[in-house]
């Protein structure tokens, strides 16, 4: 090993406590091991622990930890190149444009890489300025989660009383965007009251009397996760997004779809595929690159794209090894990943499942292919949210050796993101750790 791979590796539990007060961290979550190196699935903390990582470092990791066949192409590449300045052009960046358009909805087909999410978003926003008139106002739904630079805190929930009360994102609003918001389609539990058999899309209609008269002039355009991933693992019914599509196109209101987390993870490469709804712009990120730094939109034809005179510019937007990740990625995708993602997302349901008949107060199973999340409720009938107990299963989890997500605002909700590779005995291992804790807390 490299002599300073070797001295940073070695660092000692208390030389690390001391280079903690160095370090300012603006989210995440508190009382997570200190990781010093992952395989697989699997990750292993300072003391050797091991841990299956049901978050896939912010979901982030499709492929798992250290990767073989990712790390030779890398390797190989780095050889090469890295680092590009976005006015350079390569092969690598035209292969994975033309590769990302092949995949893409039809219709929708060019691209603009950046470097994360929230600025993604943003970039999605730009266009639809320069293709919608009358507009100022960006209209999203109640719990999303868009990023938190300035150009999209607005939009997230976290600028908010989402959780109970205001938080991080709630001090920079004289300088964020103000979105409006409208009601999204949590059928588990309806903000009108209302069961989804009987409903008749009030949310959708909701939307819609919003654009009629809630914005001034024309929206510039309708933002939505097609899984509100931080809000709750919220799976929009497919009637409400066709709905909003319809809804969009009658006021001609551009549709991004904010596929930053249902990228690939739903079993399918897009939700748009997933829910046979195209939008207008898709934005990518998280996992785009394979686990480096790589985020991007996809825009239709109809649309009026970035023109090279200064208005979407990133120093790293040209990330050559990111871009090779990304293509490595899709291409591991079709060769059995996605499948094997759908499937082992049904067999870990089928697990939840059979436990929910032994433990009611699992309220509501939230499953799209490896984008899975359970809402823990004190009464089934009631559905008053067990956010006490929740975190309780979290904590003897985490003791057990399985690391959960938790659903953003919605405390009671558990969230269950393994890497796409996971397999049937890893599966078995984290159903069957569950099992035992529910038996420990409730």
């Amino acid at each position: 090993m490299d002599s300073l791979l070797n001295e940073i590796y070695s660092m000692k539990s208390t030389e690390i406590k001391e280079c903690e007060k160095h370090l300012m961290l603006g989210g995440g979550t508190k009382g997570i091991p200190v990781m010093k190196r992952g395989k697989g699935v699997r990750v292993f903390d300072v003391d050797g622990k091991a841990y299956i990582d049901c978050t896939s470092q912010s979901w982030a990791l499709y492929l798992g930890h250290a990767n073989d066949e990712m790390n030779r192409i890398l390797s190989e590449h780095m050889n090469n190149m890295t680092h590009m300045h976005q006015g350079v052009h390569t092969p690598v960046r035209y292969y994975l444009a033309r590769l990302l358009s092949r995949i893409a909805p039809p219709g929708l087909n060019r691209v603009s890489f950046t470097v994360g999410g929230g600025p993604a978003i943003e970039a999605a926003m730009k266009i639809c300025m320069k293709n919608t008139v009358d507009s100022r106002d960006f209209l999203c739904l109640y719990d999303s989660y868009h990023g938190t630079t300035l150009g999209v805190l607005g939009a997230t929930w976290t600028s908010t009383r989402s959780s109970g009360k205001l938080m991080g994102g709630s001090r920079y609003l004289h300088l964020t965007k103000p979105f409006i918001r409208v009601p999204n389609p949590n059928c588990y539990r309806c903000f009108l009251g209302l069961k989804k058999e009987s409903c008749g899309m009030e949310c959708a209609k909701i939307l819609e009397l919003t654009i009629q008269k809630g914005v001034a002039g024309n929206p510039a355009g309708l933002i939505l996760e097609p899984v509100q991933a931080s809000g709750g693992q919220v799976i929009l019914p497919a009637g409400y997004i066709k709905e909003a599509r319809k809804i969009c196109d009658r006021y001609s209101v551009p549709l991004i779809f904010d596929e930053i987390q249902t990228y690939c993870r739903i079993g399918q490469f897009f939700a748009a595929d997933y829910f046979n709804v195209s939008p207008d712009i898709i934005v990518l990120g998280k996992a785009l690159g394979g686990g480096l730094p790589l985020a991007g939109i996809i825009i239709s034809d109809k649309l009026r794209g970035f023109e090279q005179d200064g208005e979407e510019l990133h120093t790293f937007a040209n990330n050559s090894l990111s871009q090779v990740a990304a293509i490595k990625l899709i291409k591991m995708m079709e060769d059995g990943i996605l499948e094997n993602t759908r499937n082992m997302g049904g067999y870990i349901r089928k697990g939840l499942e059979s436990l929910q008949k032994i433990y009611p107060q699992m309220g509501d199973i939230r499953q799209a292919g490896l984008h899975i999340g359970v809402e823990f409720v004190k009464d089934p009938v009631t559905k008053e949210p067990a956010v006490e107990e929740a975190s309780d299963i979290r904590k003897e989890m985490m003791k057990m050796g399985i690391i959960l997500g938790m659903g953003g605002p919605c405390k009671q909700v558990l969230k269950i993101k393994p890497p796409l590779i996971i397999n049937r005995q890893e599966c078995d291992e984290v159903l069957d750790k569950l099992s035992e804790t529910l038996k420990v807390v409730f």
